[in-house]
């Protein structure tokens, strides 16, 4: 380990810190600060986070992170009673919570290096606040019966959008649900259509079961401690999931897309979705989807067209984007963005978007 590698890991620690107060959780940006400013090499987990050979970025290998979920999955099983004590929504100083967290470095080495190998995984519930416009505005412009298919759909609790219920704005949408999604709205109400769904599909490299209880812990340790409200309504959807028994493919998403893409849905608008998922693919897979996708579209017609919904982060300091792209045409709208945890949604619409 060089001094300038870790440096470098201390400062993706530092920008995930920001990161995580903007988006609400005070206490995971003091455990990034911390971490940044007081980890050191003599434990063995210190040793392998400040040596780590990867991108420790949040687009990369999202290394804080890694370490975040894997102290919250420590708590959240109940297996570090010491950890559990300076955790939400328990308040101690800094020098506790470090010492406490330096503690279980040592104490649970073997879980917390065996954990710090794999991705964090996440299915954020309110990011369907940003894309059931975008399918209301596919149902308005095509008029036809939805085939959904999602890349990256981790559980499914993003496939299953049309099961809660929305406050977008003064406009309702949806029965009553377990789930109910009010985001922060700015801009003109999101069309009006029907949605009929016909089939619904979504692949993962590593599918997680609502039903598993060690998958429904490894979702929820991703989620922030400090973050109750997120860990209620993921408990909600992930109950939904399990009781319609909602499964998601394991699969690449190139394999998975071309599969998908082969076969012809007359009378029916294909749609293909994913939310800050694209980033993550390697470029090379990612320009092999990109083209797997334009030549689909290339072969649709009015009769069967084919869409594409995105919310991915585009550079910008605002949230993310939220792209449609509609076949046979080709047009690419940015019709809105929306907050990388679906907390608002500032709406462009179709016609309103410059293109």
């Amino acid at each position: 380990m060089t001094d300038d590698r870790s440096k470098l890991i201390r400062q993706s620690f530092l920008r995930q810190a920001k990161a995580c107060a903007d988006l609400g959780s005070p206490f995971t940006a003091r455990l990034c600060t911390l971490a940044a400013e007081r980890l050191t090499a003599e434990t063995s987990v210190g040793a392998m986070i400040l040596g780590w050979p990867g991108n420790p970025d949040g687009t990369g290998d999202a290394l804080a992170l890694r370490l975040a979920g894997t102290l919250h999955a420590l708590v959240r099983s109940a297996q570090d009673p010491a950890l559990i004590a300076v955790y939400p929504p328990n308040a101690v100083d800094d020098d506790k919570l470090w010492t406490t967290v330096e503690a279980a470095l040592r104490r649970d080495e073997a879980f917390i290096l065996e954990r710090l190998k794999s991705a964090p995984q996440t299915n954020e519930v309110r990011r369907s606040s940003a894309l059931l416009p975008g399918f209301l505005t596919i149902a308005a412009l095509t008029g036809k019966p939805l085939v959904l298919s999602e890349v990256g759909a981790s559980a499914g609790l993003n496939l299953q959008w049309d099961r809660y219920a929305y406050r977008l704005g003064g406009v309702g949408w949806g029965k009553a649900s377990a789930v109910e999604l009010a985001p922060r709205w700015e801009g003109p109400p999101p069309p009006q259509a029907a949605i009929e769904i016909t089939e619904r599909a979504g692949c993962d490299l590593n599918p997680l079961d609502p039903a598993s209880q060690d998958d429904r812990l490894r979702l929820f340790s991703y989620i922030w401690a400090d973050q109750q409200d997120r860990l209620d309504r993921t408990a909600a959807a992930l109950a939904m999931a399990t009781e319609s028994g909602l499964k998601v493919e394991k699969a690449d998403a190139i394999d998975w897309l071309r599969k998908r893409l082969a076969t012809p849905r007359p009378g029916m608008t294909h749609v293909i979705y994913h939310t800050i998922a694209w980033q993550y693919l390697p470029p090379a897979l990612k320009a092999e989807g990109e083209a797997l996708i334009a030549e689909a579209g290339a072969r649709a017609t009015e009769a069967a067209p084919l869409a594409r919904l995105q919310l991915e982060a585009d550079g910008k300091p605002e949230g993310a984007a939220l792209l449609l792209t509609l076949w046979p045409t080709g047009e690419t709208h940015e019709i809105g963005r929306a907050d990388f945890h679906g907390r608002w949604v500032k709406w462009v619409g179709w016609e309103g978007s410059t293109g």
